[in-house]
């Protein structure tokens, strides 16, 4: 059977891909951020999970106003690099695993998510970035990626109890993959910030510091948190932490942290960055 092993949520700022890509990653300002990354790289080279099943947002590319979906899982074999308006980002070609994603959609479908299933789609920097910070600049992504698409830009967005019950039902549906495979869930988004408006700029770092304690070891209170207080407290952008929930939900009720980081600023933007290791046999929990 496929074994989730491990689950990991980052950031995915914009300007963190442009960072790479422009060779800026040495200078004083980027530096802090892309010295939080060098434990994921060295790990993820011994790691090598076979699928991440990647957790994001689109930002007005692969999706438009419309059509929004809530929840829009990849099914193809390949994702192309987006155009975001100054060319598509210089990193390799997403490769997919048709197989797993269509049992993930049916297990999900099955158990009453109204997942859209996506076969053709561009991913943006919501996708790429993470996988950059990870991975760094290579010539291929070293392993298979299932792009799982949230809807956390247009009102209403689906609940923090919604995402975490759909982390819980991917964990199912992995554990019952017949092929043995080494299996990743990421969350990316947040941490908290507005872009626009009155509070452009802001970050809450309590609210940030407070959110990682609990995704660790109470990620149930946080499916407490309505989208308002998200907005509240995290800012109008905040609410990409559901996002994070999704891959909580799908790990073992208890995990092991094999790394937290937390950096303030990056582009107006809370950094924050945990690896967290399943502690239960054959992956999760039963829940």
């Amino acid at each position: 059977m496929a074994d989730l092993f491990a689950g990991l949520s980052t950031s995915h700022v914009p300007a963190i891909g442009a960072a790479i890509d422009l060779g800026k990653t040495r200078e004083p300002y980027w530096q802090p951020v892309f010295q939080g990354y060098e434990f994921a790289k060295r790990w993820i080279d011994e790691a090598k999970p076979d699928v991440l099943i990647l957790v994001y947002n689109d930002h007005a590319t692969a999706f438009s106003q419309e059509l929004i979906p809530t929840f829009a899982l990849g099914c193809a074999a390949q994702f192309p690099i987006a155009d975001e308006g100054w060319g598509p980002r210089p990193v390799p070609v997403v490769e997919g695993h048709p197989e797993m994603a269509a049992h993930l959609a049916q297990s999900l479908i099955l158990e009453e998510f109204d997942m859209t299933i996506v076969n053709t789609m561009d991913v943006d920097h919501g996708l790429t970035v993470p996988l950059s910070l990870v991975y760094g600049q290579r010539q291929a992504w070293p392993c298979k990626v299932i792009p799982l698409a949230v809807n956390v830009i247009q009102y209403p967005p689906p609940t923090a109890n919604r995402c975490y019950r759909l982390g819980q039902a991917i964990g199912r549906a992995v554990a019952s993959y017949p092929e043995k495979l080494r299996v990743m869930v990421w969350g990316t988004g947040g941490m908290s910030h507005q872009l626009q408006g009155p509070r452009v700029g802001l970050i809450n770092k309590a609210f940030d510091q407070r959110f990682l304690d609990l995704l660790i070891d109470d990620p149930e209170a946080l499916t407490r948190i309505t989208p308002l207080e998200f907005l509240r407290e995290s800012g109008s952008e905040g609410i990409e932490l559901v996002m994070w929930l999704i891959m909580r939900g799908a790990l073992s009720a208890k995990v092991k942290t094999l790394q937290r980081f937390y950096h303030v600023p990056a582009s107006n933007t809370a950094v924050g960055h945990l690896i967290l290791e399943c502690q239960s046999p054959g992956g999760r929990a039963v829940q």
